[in-house]
């Protein structure tokens, strides 16, 4: 039987998870930035639409929306906040409208393929997923540790690779310091 090593422990885990390191790297750069892009829902088609508000608006209710807006797609919810309506429908359509005069647009929104999927990894909350997430978390730590552990001379942890392990803990600590 062969010997374990820090090497063989950092290398297998690595290509076990080398997937799932290049999903979670490219949807945590988009995450980073979905402000500018959101590949988990763009527009592909818009369209303008006028629900008629009832005088009392405690009749805007789930029933009556349903009533109005059969045509457009199946209920997914809706919400008033600071004069705007928004209803929420399956398969990614939303309409966004003027919570008095009922006028509006209706977005029909799809996901980018594979990134937008990928980013599905970043934000599930499905159970199998979450365990499996936190074993690849305790999993980048053992990389992070055997990795640091592998012996490599004068480019070694010892020589100057704990410089570069200091420099980098620093720079987080700061941001959460001065901008958290």
């Amino acid at each position: 039987m062969k010997k374990l090593t820090n090497r063989g422990l950092h290398r297998d885990i690595a290509y076990f998870y080398l997937g799932l390191i290049i999903a979670f790297s490219f949807s945590g750069i988009i995450l980073n930035h979905r402000q500018d892009w959101y590949p988990m829902n763009y527009v592909y088609d818009s369209k303008p639409f006028e629900l008629q508000i009832p005088e009392d608006t405690k009749e805007l209710t789930k029933e009556y929306i349903i009533s109005k807006t059969e045509d457009v797609g199946k209920y997914d919810g809706h919400r008033v906040r600071e004069g705007k309506l928004r209803v929420y429908f399956k398969g990614n359509a939303i309409f966004d409208a003027d919570a008095t005069t009922g006028k509006g647009i209706i977005e029909f929104k799809r996901k980018v393929p594979i990134i937008g999927h990928s980013m599905y990894l970043h934000k599930s909350t499905n159970n199998f997923w979450v365990w499996y997430s936190d074993i690849f978390g305790v999993a980048m730590l053992v990389i992070a540790i055997t990795g640091v552990m592998i012996p490599m001379g004068k480019k070694g942890f010892k020589a100057r690779g704990w410089k570069l392990a200091v420099l980098g803990m620093i720079i987080p600590i700061l941001f959460l310091i001065f901008f958290s």
